[in-house]
């Protein structure tokens, strides 16, 4: 018999309001929550919103998420029996569900655009 532990992930977008799905997720040990985030989003919900590339496109970091209230990488973030609550990144615009806008604002298009730059 297959362990599953319940993983609560922000869903919806700023405009529509965020609210929380849980998921109940096959169980490792040792597995990450981005292990956890890529199961649902194969096997129970595949409009799930999250982003990572790893070291495929050498751009750590596009993997950050809140766990538990902590701001940290899902791909390092182990998950434990009790689950876990993701949530997208404070302070950021959210594009949707854990996808925000990680590009700093001074490097957004509209910045470089404005008149005296």
């Amino acid at each position: 018999m297959t362990k599953t532990v319940s993983l609560s992930v922000a869903r919806g977008t700023e405009a529509t309001g965020m609210s929380l799905q849980d998921f109940n997720v096959p169980y490792v040990e040792g597995m990450s929550v981005l292990d956890a985030l890529i199961w649902i989003r194969s096997h129970e919900d595949p409009t799930l919103a999250i982003r990572y590339s790893c070291v495929n496109a050498n751009a750590c970091n596009e993997c950050s998420v809140m766990v538990d209230g902590e701001v940290i990488y899902a791909c390092t973030a182990r998950l434990t029996p009790k689950g876990a609550k993701v949530e997208p990144l404070e302070g950021k615009t959210i594009i949707r569900d854990l996808v925000t806008d990680i590009v700093p604002t001074k490097e957004h298009l509209a910045a470089a655009l404005k008149p005296g730059r």
